[in-house]
């Protein structure tokens, strides 16, 4: 067997039929089966090639009534940056008000992703 063959399972998340995915990965070449729609492929390509994740969490304010506030990324984020972008959330003590999708962080490390706040806060 090629040791640089790996082969994983996944379950497509792009659609509710849940499609079972194998994924032989031989050197640089990525290979799908199971999928019933060109989407699972994309899909799991990009989890395998480049995954990427939307981001929640919470961040303090300066507010007593309500201490933390629900934010996002407005995109997926690339994998590689989600701990530097939560370390970067949980620095964060922002002042009120603050209106649902008020940018946060613009542009995060040059990916065109934005946090945002997901609430409201008078």
């Amino acid at each position: 067997m090629n040791p640089n063959k790996n082969t994983k399972e996944m379950i497509c998340i792009v659609c509710p039929v849940g499609c079972h995915l194998q994924v032989t990965v031989d050197n640089d070449e990525v290979k799908v089966t199971g999928n019933r729609c060109p989407r699972g492929e994309e899909y799991a390509r990009e989890e395998i090639l480049a995954p990427k994740r939307v981001v929640t969490a919470t961040c303090r304010l300066e507010n007593e009534q309500h201490p933390r506030l629900p934010v996002k990324t407005d995109a997926p984020l690339p994998f590689e940056h989600i701990n530097e972008l939560l370390d970067r959330v949980y620095e964060l003590s922002l002042p009120t008000p603050i209106k649902t999708g008020d940018i946060l962080i613009e542009d995060f490390k040059g990916t065109g992703v934005n946090l945002v706040a997901s609430r409201s806060i008078e």
